[in-house]
């Protein structure tokens, strides 16, 4: 089976056959490839176009915007997606506004790749899940793959269709990850249904059954969120949903639809400290449209993470935690 870490090392090794993709980053070059090795293969097979940067992650962007001006299409891996600190300037102030700014004369189609999450006991600035401090910036996009839907075609869409700066966030337990196969192995009884005509938003429930829970989550948060589903099905016969977003930032459609859940509790679960969140903000636009909803967000404790495993495994969100939240409203 495909690795998450396989689709997206394809997915690049794939789009720098097009001469205007460029590759920046720190140590990408072979034989080390990059510190997770997704860009493994790439300075060999296109080595005029895979070029590794002082360590510098505001000047990298820097001049990964300059390159998208003159109409190349700039990849830049960041070594932890914490440094994307050093980068907010450019980002937020820069990139993301130049098309407002000229009059949509002029766009800026980077992609930042950021290897982002904890639980590998890397400490407090090199475990976090820093996404949370991009959403809602206009003209950029905020990306997070997954096992259920291919990671490689969301971050060439992220390269080629999207012509704003886009943040592409990969959580580091990922990379290992098989991707599933619709319809093959404990998918088979999960019905997958895309919410939008983009796919970035996908359904996950059992087939003919009304969850009497819905959980709102992205990337990584995936896996627990669906383990939790099978053991709260098959040890307790109690049936939850999954809405799974591909795409957090912008959302692509309105969270005030009320066919985006299916019941009137729902779950949002993020590795990100759970206060002023994804899971907030998303809630509380619901909540506005339906008043009627019970809402629970699961996240990160609000301290720094932990290097001690323990620590680390009581400050992030778990599947005993998610459990938990979806317990209590399922009763």
């Amino acid at each position: 089976m495909t690795t998450v870490l396989e689709s997206i090392n394809a997915a690049l090794i794939d789009a720098m056959s097009d001469e205007r993709v460029v590759l920046l980053g720190e140590d990408i070059l072979d034989p080390y490839g990059g510190a997770f090795k997704v860009t493994r293969g790439c300075s060999t097979t296109y080595p005029e176009r895979t070029l590794s940067t002082p360590i510098s992650e505001s000047a990298m962007l820097g001049i990964a915007g300059g390159l998208a001006l003159a109409g190349k299409l700039p990849v830049v891996e960041v070594m932890f997606g914490d440094f994307v600190t050093l980068m907010a300037d450019q980002l937020i102030n820069h990139s993301s506004k130049f098309r407002w700014m000229y009059n949509d004369s002029a766009r800026v189609p980077l992609t930042l790749r950021a290897p982002m999450g904890g639980r590998r006991g890397y400490g407090p600035t090199h475990s976090q899940s820093l996404e949370k401090h991009f959403l809602g910036i206009p003209g950029l996009n905020v990306y997070a793959p997954n096992t259920l839907t291919n990671p490689g075609k969301l971050l060439s869409y992220a390269i080629f269709k999207d012509e704003d700066p886009s943040l592409f966030i990969e959580h580091k337990l990922l990379y290992l990850k098989p991707i599933l196969e619709k319809g093959f192995g404990e998918m088979i009884d999960l019905l997958v249904e895309p919410l939008d005509p983009q796919g970035f938003i996908n359904r996950i429930s059992f087939s003919g059954v009304k969850p009497v829970v819905s959980v709102l989550t992205y990337g990584y948060n995936f896996e627990i969120a669906r383990d939790a589903m099978m053991t709260l099905a098959y040890e307790r016969e109690i049936f939850i949903e999954i809405i799974l977003f591909d795409l957090i930032s912008p959302i692509t459609t309105s969270p005030k639809n009320p066919r985006l859940v299916l019941s009137t509790k729902v779950v949002t679960l993020e590795e990100g400290v759970v206060s002023n969140g994804w899971g907030a903000e998303l809630t509380s636009s619901m909540a506005e449209a339906q008043p009627g909803l019970t809402i629970a967000r699961v996240g990160a404790l609000t301290l720094p993470i932990a290097n001690s495993k323990s620590l680390e495994d009581q400050i992030l969100p778990s599947k005993e935690s998610l459990m938990k939240a979806i317990l209590k409203f399922a009763g």
